[in-house]
């Protein structure tokens, strides 16, 4: 068990480096919260679905270096966490199970990009919702509300909140809203600004003593935290907002309004509380189920 723990963070460090698990299928177990697929599902004007429909697969855009969120396995192959788990409800719920999904991993920076050419049917990764993204793509959801935290050395006590960032060399990565965020709210020299593709890319930077700090979603940051609490830690107070979307393709309004439904209803029957519980909810933090906003 050593040696098989060893072997994923060091693919979820490496991942720059060996493209390990860009792209994947499940091999057709592994799901925290088994769902039941439903069948005969019809979403009468979405070209997305129809597409589906034709194709037999859903191809889907995840995360794949974000412990406990979006995770793949290097010894399995497999995905797992929070976003993962939402990702494989929504398949089901569609009409198709684990057998009939592919994982394609895509970075920050090309999520719109991926959704707009029709790469990938809907993607679920940390991707907060804001108006500015709604110009390309859409969003069914919130499903998560997280909060920009920061994570350090655990040795490392100059770093306790976003206030004391100045002079400090901050990673994030390229396209995010909280690298975003720290360039408009000038939290730090802009020369001390590093972005990456990953933050599994940052952590390695953090490690190495590159930089001084990794600023994202506190739900990213646990995850880190998690596998190496003797090297690194969280600090100071989250601050901001960041509501989870799913990204659909931004004129498909039929499959925002049917994914926002198997939302709901996972909200309503407990299930959504069940797959936080055995994913995010092993760090001991508390979950609730958000509001979604529907336009």
């Amino acid at each position: 068990m050593k040696w098989r723990t060893l072997t994923v963070a060091l693919c979820a460090g490496a991942l720059a480096l060996t493209a390990c698990g860009k792209e994947g299928s499940p091999t057709g177990g592994g799901a925290a919260v088994e769902q039941p697929v439903a069948q005969n599902v019809q979403v009468a004007g979405s070209p997305t679905f129809d597409k589906i429909k034709q194709r037999g697969q859903i191809v889907i855009g995840v995360k794949d270096d974000q412990p406990g969120l979006g995770f793949k396995d290097a010894t399995t192959n497999q995905f797992s966490g929070f976003d993962v788990e939402i990702a494989r409800l929504v398949a089901a719920k569609l009409g198709y199970g684990a057998d009939k999904i592919t994982y394609k991993t895509v970075p920050s920076a090309a999520r719109e990009d991926a959704l707009s050419r029709g790469e990938v049917d809907y993607y679920v990764g940390t991707y907060t919702i804001n108006n500015n993204r709604k110009q390309r793509v859409s969003f069914a959801g919130p499903y998560f509300v997280a909060g920009q935290g920061l994570l350090v050395r655990k040795d490392d006590s100059s770093i306790t909140g976003k206030d004391t960032l100045k002079g400090k060399k901050v990673c994030s990565v390229t396209g995010s809203t909280p690298i975003q965020r720290v360039q408009q709210q000038q939290l730090t020299e802009a020369s001390n600004i590093v972005q990456f593709q990953t933050y599994s890319q940052c952590v390695d930077q953090l490690l190495s003593k590159q930089v001084d700090v990794l600023t994202t979603d506190d739900a990213i940051l646990k995850g880190y935290a998690a596998q190496q609490p003797d090297k690194l830690k969280l600090v100071g107070d989250t601050f901001s907002s960041e509501p989870y979307g799913i990204g659909l393709a931004h004129d498909d309004k039929a499959l925002r309004d049917k994914v926002n439904d198997i939302l709901q209803a996972a909200f309503d029957d407990g299930t959504w509380q069940k797959i936080y519980d055995s994913t995010l909810g092993k760090s001991g933090s508390a979950g609730s189920a958000p509001k979604l906003d529907r336009y």
